[in-house]
Parts: C-alpha cells; sequence; structure tokens
C-alpha cells in the first residue's frame, strides 16, 4: 500500500475527531455506571441500570451543554417510557405488534425536526430490543423500568459532566474537523482539473463535489454551533477566527473554477490546470498541517515544507506570445495567492498572533449562525400528511416494525424475534440510498461482530464480557456516522452481550443472530419500496427554495451598504444549504428505480450554474474588499448596481426565460475577448467590470436551467417562469 493511499485510508476511519473522543467519554460513563450498580446492588439490576443508560447515551453528542441535557434527557424518557409500555402489554401477547408498530410510527415522526432528532427518535426502537430480551418476570413490569430510569438519570449526570469538561477540547476538534474537511474539497477539487472533459468526467466530479461539499457543510455547521454560542474567551475568539477563515477558503475555492473552461484542450490549457491542481493540492496538505496542529493544540507554519509558496504558478506554461488566454493567468495566480494568505493567516492564528483575528462580527450577531434549539409543535403538525416525506417513513416503519415481530414469532428461532426489529429498525431509512449502503453494511458487521463475540465466548469469563459491554457500546456510539461498519459489528456485539448478560441460559444464538440480520435486511429493503418518498417529489419546493437563497445572497453581495457583511454571510450560508439540498437529492436519486429518476442532465447544469453564480459573487467581494479606491468609483457603483438589476430581474419568479448560450465559450469566443489586457495587480476596475458582466448572464442561464428542470420534473407552475419566443435551451 502506498504512502498516500494509507494516508487516505486513516483521515477515511478516524472520522471527525470530537465524536471519538465523544465515544471514548460514553463508553467510560456507561462502565462507571455498571460498575456502581453492581457494586451497590447486583449484576442483573446492574444491566437493567445500564440499559437505561444507553437509551439516554444515544442522543449524548458532542455539542453545548445546556443542547447536550435536553437531548440526553429526551431519549432516556423516551427508553424507559417504551420499557414501561411493553412491560405493560406482556399480559397479552397479541398486542405486541401493534404496539411495536405504534412505537415505530412515533419514533419515526420525531424526525420532522429534522436530523438533530435521529439519536432520540432511536431510543424507544433500542428499547424494544433490550426490554425484550429480559426474561417474562412478574416484577420486572415496574421494577426494570424503574431501573432503567435510574440508569438513565446517573447517565444525565455523567453527561453533563462530561460534556462541561470536554467543551474546549470538542471546539478545537470540530475546527479541527472543518480544516481535514476544506482539505479534502481542495483535493477533489484538484483531481476534477486534472481530469479530462466530458459529460461522464462532469458526472464523476460532480458527485465527488457533492459529497465533498455536504461533508464540509455539516462539519462547518457543527463547529460553529459549538464556537459562536461560547464565552467569549481570547482561545474562543482565536478559534472563531480560525473557523471563518476556514468558511472563508471555500468562498475562494469555489472561485478557483472560474474562467478555467476558457483554457482550452490544447498542451497549454492542460499546463496550466496541472499547476492549479498542484497548487490546490499543495494549499490542501498546509491546511492538513494546520488540522494535525488543532488535534494536538500545538503551533505550526502551514507552509513549512521546503517548496516556496506558488507565486508564480504558470511561468512555464508554453503558450504562444499572442495568445489572449496569458492575460487570464495573473487572475488564476491570484487566487491561488489569496488562499495561501488565509491558510497562512490561520497558521498565525494558531501561532497566537491577535492580530489576524477577525473582528468584523460581534459574539451576538455570530449567534445568529448557530442552528435553533426549539422544539416547535408546528413542525410536527406540517408532516401529518400523506404527502410528508417524514408521515409516510412513519408509516412505512411502523409497518415493518410489526411485520418483523410476527415474522419473527412464526420462525423456527422464535426465541428471539427483537433481532429481527432491530435490524429492520437500523437497516430501513428515509431514503432508499441510505437503506441499501446500511443493509450491507448491517449485514457485513453482524457477521464480523458474532465472530467478535465467539471469540469472547470461548474464554468463559463473565468479568470480561461485562467489561467488554461499554467498549462495544462506546464504539458503537463514536462511529455511527461516519463509519457505519464499525458501528454495525460493535452494536452486534453490544446486543448479544447485553441480552447474555440478561439471561446467561439463553446463550448467544449466533446463528440466530445471522439469520435474523439477513431476514431483517431483506425485510427493510422490501418495505423501502411501501409508500417510498421519491427525491423528485421534493425537488420542485428545493430549486424555489434555491432560487429565492440566489436571489438574496446576490442582492446582499451587491450591495453597497457598508454594514451588509452580516446579512451577506447569512445569505451566503443559506444559498449554500440551498443548493446543497438540491445537490443532496440528486446524489441519492441515483440508487432509485430508473423510472422515477429525476432528469439528473438538468438538474446538473442548474447547479452548474448556481455553484458559477456563488463563484462570481465570492470573487466581486474578495476584489472590493482588496481594490482600494478605485472600486468604489461612481462607475464601479453604477456597474454594481446594474448587475443587481439584472440579477433579481432574471431570477425572480415570473422572469421571462429567453433562449442563450449557458457559459462563456472556450478559446476564441467572447469569453476571452472580455478579458482585460492589464493584470489585475495593475487597473482591477476592467476585471471586477467583466466579472460583473459575466455574473449577470448566469443570472438568465440559471432561470433556463431552473424552468428546463422543473418542465422535466413534470412541474406545472415550472416556477412561474414563461418561455420567451426563443424557447429553451
Amino acid at each position: 500500500m502506498s504512502g498516500a493511499t494509507a494516508a487516505a485510508l486513516r483521515r477515511r476511519l478516524r472520522g471527525p475527531p470530537a465524536y471519538v473522543l465523544n465515544g471514548m467519554a460514553v463508553g467510560l460513563g456507561i462502565a462507571a455506571i455498571q460498575l456502581v450498580f453492581a457494586l451497590l446492588f447486583d449484576r442483573h439490576v446492574a444491566q437493567l441500570a445500564v440499559a437505561g443508560a444507553v437509551y439516554a447515551s444515544l442522543a449524548d453528542l458532542p455539542m453545548r451543554v445546556e443542547r447536550s441535557w435536553r437531548n440526553v434527557l429526551a431519549a432516556g424518557a423516551l427508553g424507559c417510557a417504551t420499557a414501561l409500555a411493553l412491560g405493560l402489554l406482556r399480559p397479552w401477547p397479541a398486542a405486541f405488534a401493534p404496539g411495536i408498530a405504534a412505537i415505530g410510527f412515533a419514533a419515526a415522526m420525531a424526525m420532522a425536526w429534522g436530523t438533530r432528532a435521529g439519536p432520540i427518535s432511536f431510543a424507544p426502537i433500542l428499547s424494544i430490543v433490550f426490554t425484550m430480551a429480559q426474561p417474562p418476570h412478574p416484577d420486572h413490569v415496574l421494577a426494570g423500568p424503574a431501573w432503567n430510569a435510574a440508569g438513565a438519570t446517573a447517565y444525565l449526570a455523567w453527561s453533563i459532566a462530561a460534556c462541561a469538561a470536554l467543551q474546549r477540547r470538542y471546539r478545537s476538534l470540530a475546527v479541527a474537523a472543518a480544516l481535514e474537511a476544506t482539505a479534502r474539497l481542495m483535493r477533489s477539487r484538484a483531481d476534477a482539473l486534472e481530469q479530462p472533459g466530458g459529460a461522464d468526467a462532469d458526472v464523476r466530479a460532480l458527485r465527488t463535489w457533492i459529497g465533498d461539499e455536504a461533508q464540509l457543510a455539516e462539519r462547518l455547521q457543527a463547529a460553529r454551533d459549538l464556537l459562536f454560542a461560547a464565552p467569549d474567551t481570547a482561545r474562543v475568539r482565536r478559534e472563531t477566527a480560525i473557523l471563518l477563515r476556514t468558511i472563508d477558503l471555500r468562498d475562494i475555492l469555489a472561485a478557483s473554477r472560474l474562467d478555467v473552461d476558457l483554457l482550452g484542450d490544447d498542451a497549454p490549457g492542460r499546463a496550466v490546470r496541472q499547476a492549479l491542481a498542484n497548487g490546490l493540492r499543495r494549499i490542501g496538505a498546509a491546511l492538513e498541517l494546520a488540522d494535525e496542529a488543532m488535534r494536538r493544540g500545538t503551533a505550526t507554519s502551514p507552509f513549512a515544507s521546503p517548496d516556496p509558496p506558488a507565486v508564480r504558478p504558470f511561468e512555464d506554461v508554453p503558450f504562444e506570445p499572442g495568445d489572449p488566454r496569458r492575460r487570464l493567468l495573473p487572475a488564476l495566480a491570484g487566487r491561488l495567492a489569496l488562499l495561501e494568505g488565509d491558510v497562512e493567516r490561520i497558521g498565525a492564528l494558531l501561532g497566537g498572533e491577535a492580530r489576524a483575528q477577525d473582528t468584523s462580527l460581534s459574539r451576538t450577531q455570530l449567534g445568529l449562525f448557530v442552528a435553533p434549539e426549539r422544539w416547535p409543535l408546528n413542525a410536527l403538525r406540517a408532516n401529518v400528511s400523506r404527502r410528508s416525506p417524514v408521515f409516510r417513513h412513519a408509516v412505512r416503519t411502523g409497518l415493518a416494525l410489526g411485520t418483523a415481530y410476527l415474522i419473527g414469532l412464526a420462525l423456527p428461532w422464535a426465541a428471539h424475534p427483537y433481532w429481527l426489529v432491530l435490524s429492520v429498525a437500523v437497516v430501513l431509512r428515509g431514503n432508499l440510498e441510505q437503506t441499501l449502503s446500511r443493509r450491507n453494511a448491517r449485514v457485513l458487521g453482524t457477521v464480523l461482530g458474532c465472530l467478535l463475540v465467539l471469540a469472547l465466548a470461548r474464554l468463559q469469563s463473565p468479568t470480561l464480557l461485562a467489561g467488554v459491554f461499554p467498549v462495544s457500546a462506546g464504539v458503537a456510539h463514536a462511529f455511527v456516522g461516519v463509519q457505519y461498519l464499525v458501528t454495525a459489528a460493535a452494536g452486534t456485539v453490544t446486543a448479544l452481550l447485553q441480552a447474555h448478560l440478561l439471561d446467561p441460559a439463553s446463550g448467544f444464538a449466533i446463528v440466530e443472530r445471522l439469520a435474523d440480520t439477513l431476514l431483517g435486511a431483506l425485510l427493510a429493503w422490501g418495505f423501502s419500496y411501501v409508500l417510498p418518498s421519491w427525491e423528485r417529489r421534493a425537488l420542485p419546493q428545493a430549486i424555489e427554495r434555491a432560487m429565492q437563497a440566489l436571489r438574496e445572497y446576490a442582492a446582499h453581495s451587491l450591495s453597497c451598504d457598508a454594514d451588509a457583511a452580516l446579512a451577506q454571510r447569512l445569505a451566503r450560508r443559506s444559498a449554500y444549504d440551498a443548493l446543497g439540498a438540491i445537490a443532496g437529492a440528486v446524489k441519492r436519486s441515483a440508487f432509485e428505480p430508473p423510472a422515477v429518476r429525476p432528469p439528473v442532465h438538468e438538474l446538473t447544469v442548474l447547479l452548474d450554474h448556481g455553484q458559477r453564480l456563488m463563484a462570481h459573487l465570492s470573487m466581486i467581494r474578495l476584489m472590493r474588499a482588496n481594490g482600494g479606491a478605485a472600486l468604489h468609483s461612481p462607475e464601479a457603483i453604477g456597474a454594481l448596481h446594474a448587475a443587481a438589476r439584472a440579477l433579481q430581474a432574471s431570477l425572480g419568479a415570473g422572469a421571462p426565460v429567453a433562449a442563450g448560450p449557458d457559459a462563456p465559450g472556450m478559446p476564441g469566443t467572447p469569453g476571452l475577448a472580455l478579458l482585460p489586457a492589464e493584470p489585475p495587480a495593475d487597473d482591477l476596475l476592467p476585471w471586477l467590470l467583466r466579472r460583473l458582466t459575466v455574473a449577470a448572464a448566469e443570472g438568465p442561464a440559471i432561470a433556463r436551467a431552473a424552468h428546463a428542470a422543473l418542465a422535466a420534473l413534470g412541474n406545472s407552475r415550472t416556477m412561474g417562469y414563461k418561455a420567451a419566443s426563443g424557447g429553451t435551451r
């Protein structure tokens, strides 16, 4: 295995470091509760208490204390309430199937509050498994849930203390994770620059970009939530400044794609793209150094490698003397210099230089970027509809879990029907892509987990088994959002050991466990086609939101208001999120049946133009920030106002959609003809005017793409756009 391949594998397996640390804390807390209850009472009571601790621990994630304890309390309460409900149903076995179905439906409906409700919603499902694993006993109807509640309460106290103690470390590791994701995005952009053009290559590059963008957006928001609401200390200010620089890096990186299509595909054009790719990889490597420094808490110089910064990266490109593409090289080199400058500032901040801090936003303003904490009932009521994807998935989940339980009773190995319920619950997701991914990882992870338990069982040590239980629970918790295969294997160990420790006479039943997993995965796969929510159903609304977000971002980016920085940043995040929602739908739809897939080509064109406009607006903002008085002249302000009016007109609902080219062409087309003769360092105003012209041209292109996508989706409204006499593209 090469060094680069090994490094890539390590990056893939380690995941966000805050979650690994959080998993260790969870495992330690469960182990402490298990030990304390075993010493005070007995092992059986300890396992009942640990079950409640596990329910609560599902919602124990690396977040702020005031948010964490509420989630942990809710997960523990729901798990204990489920245990009580199942205990009350034990005298009526016929009611178990509808009871399990109702619990599954209610748990899935919690997703009306978004993915943040996922860990809480799984607590009742896990409670079904742990409660049914207990041997029947009349005293367990109330005693079992009572001990569950005692364990959940003990874990709540643990989680509050652990979360408070780890806050500083969580914040540092969240910033490190954002730096690592930015470096990965740099590498994927470099790979795309090196690939030859073509439809297949463009689709592959887009899919990679979508995945890396989604991961970066998730990590940036996790870091915002931890840092922007933290107490105002010198350390928090420094890490906030690093995060703000990282967020700006995404903007400049997006701008690195601009004008590359003007280079052509001849030898000089390929040489320029290769030089750009090399520069991006070098900057990505510098970000990885900063990532390691954040993880270790050490200072670093991000460009400490023997190679100097790329001041003149294109000096050896064999352009002919009169080739107009030469005029583009200073602008491309300038973008690399901007990226390097921000990474150098990150290095300065890591070294403790306060001068590099960004003080443009106050702590109060930063708080506006924190994800909401409220759980409004309106969100639940809005999803009580047969058209709601959440409601359809909840019905699907309830039917699947009830059916799994009934099938489990009818099987020859009916002693453990709850294993079949668990397999269905963990595999069946809200969309087909996640279900298929979970199906494969669940089956392989169960096989690995069963082999581990077989090896442990041969040692015949109850103490060892009791000690392995919290370790496996912590590992499963740490990797659930990183590598589900690891979670599936560790979760299998946890479930088998929990059942065995509650009822040692039942053994491990490895063969039955494997059979239940295979059957459960097949059942979940089959039920994913019951009341499906295909991606094309929600795409018209997603396109409308994206157009609105782009319109607002353009308005704030082109505003001459000196106080528009906060509104511009908020609008930028909304635009990234809106385009990311469409990109995620396109990615997930690749796993859906061909007959229901949305129009990938039309949506890809829309995403491409939307990202181009975002990049243009970012470049305009950077030019204005660094251009001095020349870019505040009446000519510049007039051009800004004209571009803003043009974009508002073309991106607004009801705007006419005229035919026309989608983007500047290849060499020899007006795209090259618009390039100013003087480099940006000598006179930036012509470059700003050109950028405004090209950005304004993206508005009609986006409108055409949106119209075409909505028409292909069969949307009758097509957002109010009307094709002009020239027709659509």
